[in-house]
C-alpha cells in the first residue's frame, strides 16, 4: 500500500464522523451530508500532497467541506423557507425534555446571523479553538472571539426571553 493511501485512510477513519456531523449541521439532510463528506474526501485525496502538517488535517478538511457546501448553492438555489419548514418537526412528548431542549437550541442557533452561527458551530461541533476557527474562516482571532462571545450572549438572551425554556433549564 502506498504512503498516500495509508495517510488518506487514516484521515477518513479519524475524521469521517466529525465531518459528517458538521455537514449535517449545515444541511439538515442526511443524503446531502453524505454527499458533501464524500466529495470532501475526494478533493482531499486529489490534494493530499499539499497537506504538510497532519495536525492541521481537521481544519483543512472542514475548509474543503465548507467550500463544497458553498458550491452546492452556486449550482442550485433552494427555496430556504420551504427547506427549513420541512426540517422542523413538532413531535414532542412531555417526557422528552432533552429532545425538546436540543431542538430549541438548534433552532435558536440556526436563527443567529451566519457571522455568529458559523464560528459557534465550528467550536461546539468541531471542537476547534478560536485560533483554528480564525484560520478556517480567514478571520482575525480577536474577531472570532468577539463573534463567539456575541453568539453566546444572543443565545443567553433568547433563553431568558422564553419562560418555557427557563423552566426546563432551572427546574
Amino acid at each position: 500500500m502506498t504512503t498516500k493511501q495509508t495517510r488518506y485512510e487514516a484521515l477518513v477513519k479519524a475524521l469521517h464522523g466529525d465531518l459528517y456531523r458538521y455537514a449535517f449541521w449545515l444541511t439538515h439532510d442526511k443524503q446531502v451530508s453524505e454527499d458533501l463528506v464524500q466529495e470532501t474526501f475526494l478533493r482531499a485525496w486529489r490534494a493530499l500532497d499539499s497537506l504538510k502538517d497532519e495536525k492541521a488535517a481537521k481544519s483543512w478538511l472542514i475548509t474543503i467541506l465548507r467550500r463544497e457546501n458553498a458550491r452546492r448553492f452556486e449550482r442550485k438555489r433552494f427555496d430556504m423557507g420551504e427547506y427549513e419548514e420541512s426540517a422542523i418537526t413538532d413531535t414532542y412528548s412531555a417526557s422528552n425534555e432533552q429532545e425538546m431542549e436540543n431542538h430549541w437550541l438548534r433552532e435558536k442557533i440556526a436563527k443567529l446571523p451566519e457571522e455568529y452561527r458559523e464560528p459557534l458551530v465550528l467550536q461546539v461541533l468541531g471542537g476547534f479553538s478560536g485560533e483554528e476557527i480564525a484560520g478556517i474562516l480567514s478571520l482575525n482571532k480577536n474577531t472570532v472571539m468577539t463573534r463567539l462571545f456575541r453568539a453566546r450572549n444572543q443565545l443567553k438572551d433568547a433563553l431568558d426571553d422564553e419562560p418555557m425554556m427557563r423552566g426546563i433549564h432551572n427546574g
